[in-house]
């Protein structure tokens, strides 16, 4: 049945992506499975000397290393629950803030928890022009909103309150925790994948041990084949995870904000203007990203279908973004303050509010 209102939506939205997340221990056996049969085809593990004997017994292989690859797993989550925050901080560059350094932004998200009945999240702050930002955490006391100081200076403070309700969307949805879990799998598939193909490029290019000259270049075939899908399965999933969150958390935002123009005039601003340079998993994250390969890589839906559905859906108005001020060569005419003019923060009803 298809999802009727944002509550349902989002109840409909959580099943698939818990679903798509159930995906990854598949995966990740899989990778394993292909580790087998790869150190079968150069001769590293016995074999039965037969290919379809040789099938069996990787699967049997496999399941006595299936346990040692989810404790590797395990160990690797753990690492990262505790020092994911760390390592987005230092791949970004974004440092926490408080009210005194940054009482406008800092005001703004506090009034968004408090109408919540939420911990106000941790502020932090990364020094470039580009307009973006990202919620991150994985509970109550760990939640952190990051904005660009290119942000700031851009956006006004409707459209500012509208980025921070995106982003407090994630939180409130458990969106962050979804794509930390999400990348932490992916992480551990990439991986896997990458320890495949260089162990086949190495061995090649050395030689190394061809005892089982008779099945290995099917057997290496195999295993090249599968750690392939494998990663582009786990990347796939990932960004389709991140994809279809972004329109619910656009409508979260006009829920919280009850001013879908305020949105898409934001959306507006950062279109093109949004590139910071982060590992593909943090920028998952963030309220924009590029399209990627043909858009089946991509992070985010393109902006412009995003301020579609928040006109369609949210009855949002798209007005044009005002002209940059001219210069003092460019015009003689003085600048003076604009009086009379309809902005684009009238609201329509919609059925979000």
């Amino acid at each position: 049945m298809g999802a009727v209102g944002l509550q349902t939506y989002i109840w409909n939205n959580n099943i698939k992506s818990t679903l798509l997340l159930l995906g990854f221990p598949v995966l990740l056996l899989g990778m394993v499975y292909a580790l087998v049969l790869l150190a079968m085809g150069w001769g590293y593990l016995p074999a039965a000397y037969s290919l379809q004997d040789d099938f069996l017994v990787a699967g049997q292989t496999l399941l006595r290393f299936a346990p040692l690859a989810v404790g590797a797993a395990l160990i690797w989550f753990v690492i990262a629950y505790f020092s994911y925050q760390s390592i987005i901080d230092v791949s970004t560059g974004a440092r926490p803030v408080e009210r005194a350094e940054q009482p406008r932004v800092y005001n703004l998200l506090e009034n968004l928890a408090i109408s919540r009945g939420m911990k106000t999240p941790t502020l932090r702050i990364i020094e470039t022009e580009a307009m973006n930002a990202f919620a991150t955490g994985l509970h109550e006391g760990q939640y952190s909103v990051t904005v660009t100081t290119g942000l700031l200076d851009a956006m006004d403070d409707q459209e500012l309150q509208a980025v921070l309700a995106h982003e407090m969307t994630h939180v409130i949805n458990r969106d962050v925790r979804l794509m930390v879990i999400a990348s932490i799998f992916a992480g551990v598939i990439t991986l896997i994948a990458q320890v495949i193909y260089r162990s086949i490029m190495w061995t090649s290019w050395t030689g190394g041990d061809r005892r089982r000259r008779g099945g290995a270049g099917l057997f290496v075939l195999v295993a090249l084949v599968v750690a392939a899908i494998g990663w582009a399965l786990a990347l796939v999933i990932r960004m389709a995870i991140s994809r279809r969150r972004e329109y619910v958390a656009d409508a979260g935002s006009v829920e919280l904000t009850k001013n879908p123009d305020a949105m898409i005039s934001a959306l507006q601003k950062i279109s093109g203007h949004s590139e910071i340079h982060a590992p593909n998993s943090v920028r998952a994250m963030f309220l924009d990203d590029d399209e990627g390969v043909m858009g089946l890589f991509a992070t985010h839906p393109p902006i412009d279908k995003r301020i579609d559905a928040l006109v369609r859906f949210a009855g949002g108005r798209v007005s044009p973004l005002p002209a940059p001020a001219p210069t003092a060569t460019a015009s003689a005419v003085p600048a003076g303050p604009l009086t009379g003019e309809q902005g684009p923060w009238g609201r329509r009803p919609g059925p979000w509010g």
